[in-house]
């Protein structure tokens, strides 16, 4: 009953807020004594406001935004910024632990050189010990004939003095052969003694060069110790660098030492022998081992490529299979694209030889480096190369530009790496290389 009552009420009023809001408007203009007038309706001005309304809404929301924008904007340029800085930093870390690496690889060589020596010391002094022995043989052989003299002349002390008790007083004329006896005796007596003396005297040089001789082995035996681990430590890091760039660790070693390796010879077993430092002969036997093996592992690493070819770079494209960036078919990928700065420095990721450098059909101009061990990078899509083939490279050398050459969408580098003529993932390869970074 009260809804029909109500709504003409607020039509009323709504009309009358309008009709004071926005009374009809006249604009008069005169022009020459003549007077001509406008007339502003109500729905007019209505439209007006609510065009002016929209404006003025507009307005703010564009500089509210605009505003916004610009503090992303800012936001954005800042962690760019942290994050070259960081990317510095990092690189000024991996520099210093290829220093270390060196320089540990340095000691692990001046080690080796200690043992060596040590080695030849133990020699030199088991010469002198068998010498002592020798001599103290002969001196325990002339002590013996002593006391065996001395023997024989208390038997004959004893017939003279038998003799001299018969014929004391007939045979005065032996008192002078009884005195020449007697001195005799005093003398193979003092001779006796002093040869005892020399034995004693010998046996504690003897204790003594014992005592020396098993200080000597303990700390050569402790020394060889120490590089062994340290060596094991060494050879297990690298195997592991191996293994995460998805190699076989025994078969790289296997190509490595089968070059300037030739041995040969009939076979003729070892005697065994009780001389001092047996134990320490095995242990330089097993380190022996564990060096060679140290040193075919370092002669692989040489030859992994385990960096980046540029310098800063995004993977646009990972290894495996994509879709084809120009016809959009599903296609095997076996390589790494990496996107960076047109003309950017491509550099070597290990030293090898190039075995090729010219245009190879949709690689464009491509370098290919052969590192050895059956291992080969590729480099494609290049803007120029500055290697020929034939040349020799070092690692991190300058080979060429990145550039848009080939069957390419835009400027990026084409990356593969090939073991013994199948393609292997990069990326692996990268990660290897971060891993012996962070052993270091």
């Amino acid at each position: 009953m009260g809804w029909p009552n109500q709504r003409p009420g607020l039509r009323q009023r709504a009309g009358a807020l309008l009709d004071r809001l926005f009374p009809e408007r006249q604009i008069h203009l005169r022009t020459q004594g003549r007077v001509s007038f406008f007339r502003v309706t109500q729905r007019v001005q209505v439209a007006l406001s609510a065009m002016l309304i929209a404006a003025l809404g507009w307005t703010a929301f564009a500089s509210i935004t605009y505003v916004r924008h610009d503090v992303v904007l800012t936001a954005k340029d800042n962690q760019i910024s942290a994050a070259r800085a960081a990317y510095r930093s990092l690189l000024g870390e991996v520099a210093n632990y290829q220093k270390k690496f060196t320089n540990l690889a340095s000691d692990l060589e001046d080690n080796h050189a200690l043992m060596l020596g040590l080695v030849e010391k133990n020699a030199s002094l088991q010469q002198s010990l068998t010498s002592v022995a020798k001599q103290l043989t002969m001196t325990q052989s002339e002590r013996e004939e002593i006391v065996n003299a001395r023997e024989r002349l208390k038997g004959k002390l004893s017939e003279i003095e038998d003799n001299m008790r018969q014929m004391a007083s007939k045979n005065f004329s032996l008192t002078d052969n009884l005195q020449s006896v007697e001195h005799d005796l005093q003398s193979a007596l003092s001779e006796r003694n002093q040869a005892l003396f020399e034995g004693t005297r010998m046996n504690r040089r003897i204790k003594e060069l014992e005592t020396r001789l098993t200080e000597l082995q303990e700390t050569e035996e402790l020394a060889v110790q120490r590089l062994t681990e340290s060596t094991i430590n060494y050879i297990d890091t690298m195997e592991k660098v191996v293994s995460i760039a998805g190699l076989d660790v025994n078969g790289l070693i296997a190509g490595e030492t089968r070059r300037g390796k030739g041995q040969g010879g009939p076979f003729i077993a070892a005697k065994p022998d009780d001389l001092p430092a047996k134990q320490l002969r095995t242990n330089l036997v097993a380190l022996d081992t564990h060096l060679g093996r140290w040193e075919a592992l370092q002669g692989v690493m040489q030859k992994l490529p385990l960096t980046t070819p540029l310098s800063s770079y995004n993977i646009t494209s990972g290894y495996g299979k994509r879709r084809d960036p120009i016809n959009n078919r599903w296609a095997a990928h076996y390589g790494l694209d990496l996107g960076s700065t047109f003309k950017a420095p491509v550099y070597a990721t290990a030293p090898g030889v190039v075995t090729f450098a010219g245009w190879h059909g949709n690689y464009g101009k491509m370098v290919e480096i052969d590192h050895g061990a059956g291992l080969k990078t590729r480099y494609g899509h290049l803007y120029k190369f500055v290697v020929k083939k034939g040349d020799q490279v070092e690692f991190h050398k300058v080979i060429g530009q990145l550039g848009n050459t080939g069957r390419s969408t835009g400027a990026h580098l084409h990356y593969e790496i090939i073991y013994k003529g199948r393609a292997k993932n990069p990326m692996n390869f990268i990660r290897a290389g971060r891993y012996v970074f962070q052993e270091q």
